[in-house]
């Protein structure tokens, strides 16, 4: 693999459609990469005003591209299930689902609509339920790829099944490291299932270093320790479009494989161009990987299974301590 992969590399998309969500940073580094590419790339997001502001954006840089806005709050389980229906009302098929879309450290516990801890039910749980109900649409796509972002926060997370929702004990960068290793956890386990039910799906992980997004600034705000520093000492962090590289990688690459883990190449991987990543040793516990999946099914209400998905919003419980 070569270790200066760039945009410029990336194969032709032409004919490719793909799901992007977040519509800033890395996210909207990556539609614009992709467009650039001549994929139809759907950005989905939570802010009305800046899905619009980034599909502008893309026009004016791509002006023949082929970009949309589609609203999504991962946040939200009713918003990601109406997602899921328009998208199967308007497509017939998804090549390409990127999960993007983060929340990174609050100072202070939130919830989700839904009641989930805000990063727990934001980061990883939305794009469980997203992956679900667009299942029967990837199945249809041609060699489709599921790319879930994960962190190099991962490597110091836990799956904390006796406090999952982190009701006991909120600690900003632990639970977003949960969140993180979930994803990645999540990328392994669709691959397992994808293998044995032959969805054909190829689920890749990757992550992007230690980029220069929002996501500090957004979260633990401009003035917390961690805010100050993205402000204050911004070359520590590189590029957004750098970040994003990883993700493009495992989205597009021909030496791509199911179930492969990517991110930059220098620096412990902070930083560079896309490589093989090393996975954490926690996410290696395939059976651990397996037991969130099934309790992430009951928590949201949704069964893979089969060449359709069985939605069960109607009957969602959410135990006192996340199972």
């Amino acid at each position: 693999m070569s270790n200066h992969w760039t945009a410029r590399n990336m194969p032709s998309q032409r004919g490719t459609t793909a799901v992007v969500t977040g519509t800033g940073g890395l996210g909207f580094e990556t539609a614009l990469a992709l467009a650039r590419a001549e994929a139809d790339v759907i950005v989905a997001g939570r802010n009305p005003a800046k899905g619009s502001d980034a599909v502008t954006r893309i026009l004016r840089i791509v002006p023949d591209a082929k970009v949309s806005f589609e609203p999504l709050d991962l946040g939200d389980l009713a918003s990601v299930a109406r997602f899921g229906r328009r998208l199967s009302d308007s497509r017939d098929s998804i090549d390409v689902l990127i999960n993007n879309a983060g929340v990174m450290t609050p100072p202070h516990r939130q919830t989700t609509s839904d009641g989930f801890e805000l990063q727990f039910g934001t980061n990883y749980l939305g794009h469980f339920a997203l992956t679900s109900h667009l299942l029967p649409l990837l199945r249809k796509g041609s060699d489709p790829r599921v790319v879930s972002l994960s962190s190099v926060a991962a490597r110091s997370g836990r799956i904390d099944f006796a406090d999952l929702q982190a009701e006991r004990s909120y600690k900003p960068m632990a639970v977003y490291a949960q969140s993180k290793l979930a994803c990645l956890m999540f990328a392994l386990e669709l691959q397992r299932r994808s293998d044995e039910a032959g969805w054909g799906i190829a689920s890749i992980a990757a992550h992007p270093g230690v980029s220069r997004t929002d996501l500090l600034h957004n979260a633990p705000g401009r003035r917390s320790p961690q805010g100050i520093v993205r402000s204050l000492l911004p070359f520590l962090f590189q590029p957004a479009a750098q970040g994003a590289l990883p993700t493009l990688f495992a989205a597009t690459a021909t030496e791509v494989r199911g179930g492969g883990y990517y991110g930059p190449h220098r620096l412990a991987e902070t930083r560079g161009y896309p490589t093989e990543a090393k996975l954490p040793t926690a996410a290696l516990a395939a059976h651990v990987g397996k037991r969130l999946w099934d309790v992430s099914e009951d928590l949201i209400g949704l069964r893979f299974g089969g060449p359709d998905v069985t939605p069960l919003i109607a009957f969602l419980t959410i135990p006192e301590h996340g199972g």
